[in-house]
Formats: structure tokens, sequence, C-alpha cells
């Protein structure tokens, strides 16, 4: 066997032995490079500013996938109505939802805590430092985890005005009004005598317009004036004090999560979290502004004192943990903020 044959065989052998691992290779590049679509129903109308940052979101998820993962946005009650959404995404008739997780907090205690304290923590960098760095994450992932479904990232913003029909002006004048109110609000606006009413967010108008209602939570100050309320509701309470903070929830079905290569999960948390601090500037500097417009529309602008609110929060705090219901994790969810909110010095 000449030297020229024994090159050429083992020339051979290197090129099947190339195209074989090339041929395990290829499945799997094929299987990186697979795109994915999804459907996700948010909460607002379209159009409205919060649904906006909905439509930054998605976009920012093809970015960072390098457009492999689509997600197909609708807008609230587009799919479903509002009510079904949970239970929608649950069996899978969509992936993907933004939800308020006290809309289900009479069901699962634990969301109660995980949308709002009314009474509690008094700017939105403080909650979403307890999502992020007291572990609130994951306790609100395993308050999914039972339904099949998977928290994915909430987005924190600020205060949630009151809008009434009639004068409200201290936390005494609460007492025999009717008031629309979902999650732990329901709970503590209930201890300050209020009969509530948890109608969903698209309802909220319509409620203050018949009357069957006296007072609304509904949303941030600039999302209530494009809704309307201005028209509907005269007196604009502040400050927030039954939701100083909000969080509301990027939540996938846990099949449909969990199928996701990991740079597709990283890619819908690192969306959320730069949307969740690009919404709360943009209120930030939008509410400054808007308060003008409701006075426009013959608004009065009402401030609570910081004394009423304070001398209020005691018999709020009593009402947290009624709403624990005797749940294990919703109490220890509410012992991990309480312990966070007086090391804040927010609580004695």
């Amino acid at each position: 066997m000449t030297q020229t044959t024994v090159a050429r065989r083992s020339l051979i052998k290197t090129a099947l032995a190339s195209t074989a691992a090339a041929a395990l290779v290829a499945p799997r590049l094929a299987s990186a490079q697979a795109t994915v679509t999804w459907r996700m129903q948010a909460l607002w109308d379209g159009g409205t500013t919060p649904q906006k940052f909905e439509e930054q979101f998605v976009a920012r998820v093809a970015e960072l996938t390098g457009g492999r993962f689509k997600i197909n946005l609708f807008a609230a009650g587009q799919i479903v109505p509002a009510a079904q959404a949970f239970d929608a995404v649950r069996g899978g008739a969509f992936e993907m939802m933004k939800t308020f997780d006290g809309y289900e907090a009479g069901k699962i205690p634990a969301f109660a805590f995980t949308s709002t304290i009314p009474f509690g923590f008094a700017e939105s960098d403080e909650y979403e430092a307890w999502f992020y760095e007291k572990g609130g994450l994951e306790m609100a992932r395993q308050a999914y985890a039972p339904a099949g479904l998977h928290y994915i990232a909430p987005s924190v913003y600020g205060q949630e005005p009151l809008h009434s029909k009639v004068p409200i002006r201290k936390i005494a004048d609460l007492a025999g009004k009717k008031g629309r109110f979902v999650g732990l609000a329901s709970s503590v606006m209930g201890a300050f005598g209020v009969a509530v009413t948890p109608l969903p967010t698209g309802e909220v108008y319509s409620a203050l317009d018949k009357g069957v209602i006296d007072m609304a939570d509904r949303g941030d100050l600039t999302a209530n004036f494009e809704a309307g309320l201005a028209e509907v509701a005269k007196y604009v309470v502040l400050p927030g004090f039954h939701q100083p903070t909000t969080a509301t929830a990027y939540v996938a079905n846990r099949g449909a999560f969990e199928k996701l290569p990991a740079e597709f999960k990283a890619a819908l948390s690192m969306a959320a979290r730069e949307v969740s601090g690009a919404l709360r500037q943009r209120i930030l500097v939008s509410d400054a502004a808007v308060l003008a417009k409701y006075q426009a529309k013959g608004c009065e602008i009402i401030r609570f004192s910081a004394a009423d609110v304070a001398a209020a929060r005691p018999k709020a705090i009593e009402a947290w943990r009624a709403a624990t219901k005797g749940d294990a994790l919703a109490g220890k969810i509410l012992d991990s903020q309480i312990a966070f909110m007086k090391e804040l010095g927010l609580l004695a």
C-alpha cells in the first residue's frame, strides 16, 4: 500500500466523520433556530398608554430572539372576557396573559399580596425590590404553579387614584359608600365600611355613569383619563392609599412556557423588567401633567392628609392578616412583606 493510498483513505475517514458530526449537530441547530408564536391577551383597551407598553413588550421579546419568538398581542376582552382569561390560559386556549393577581385573590389568597398592598409600600421601587430582592418573585411562582401557570414577572408602578361621584375628604367618609375594588383592596376597603363590588376593569365607566357605584379604583391617572372617568366621576382622591403601588403580571401557561428554549424564557423576563421601568417612568411624568386635564373637565382634586392615612393603617393591617384566610403561602408572603416594610421604616 502506497503512502498516497493511505493518505487518501485517511482523508475519506476524516470526511465521513465530519459528515456524521454535522448530521448530529444539524438537528440541534435547526431546533435552536425554530420559531415560536404565542397569543397574549392584555388588561387594557387598544390605543391606551398601558397597551402601548404591551406592544413594546412583545416587540422587545421579538428583538431579543432575533424575530424567532413572536407574540401576537390582543387587547382586553378580544379573545375572551377579562374574567375568563385565567381559566383560558390555564386551559391552553392561548399561551399568555397580562393580569392583575387581585382578580383571583378570592380563590388563591396569596394573590392578594402580589398585586397591591393598601396602606403598604409607599413607592413602586420598594414593591419591585420585594419581588426581585426579597424572594417575592419565587413566592408568586409558587402561588401560580398549582393552577398550571407560570408567573413570569411583574410590571410595577405607582398609585392608582380613587375616582368618586361624591366628595370623599377623609377616611371616615368611606363608610356607607358603594365602591369598585378588587383583590386586597376589597378586604381593606370593606373594613372601612365600603360596600365593595369587584367589577371587571372594562365595566368601571358604565357602573359610575349609571350610579351602580359611588367610587372606583381602576388604573393610573392617565389611563383613567383616557378611559373617560373624568366624565362620570368629578372627584379625584389622592394619594391612592387603597393602592399606593401596583403590580400587574405577565403569566403564561406552564406547559407552553416549559417548552420554550432557555433563550426565549430569558427574553420574556428581560423584556418584562425593562417595560416595567419604562412604564413606571412614563406614568410618573404623565400623571403630573394629566391632573390639569381633569380640572379642565370640571373635576376637583382632593388630597387626603398624611396623618389621616397613617391613623387608619392599623385597621388596614388587621385586614391584611384576615385576607390570608389561614393560607400558609399567603401568610408567608405577608410576613415577608411586613418584615421588609419594617426594614424600610414604613412600619414600627
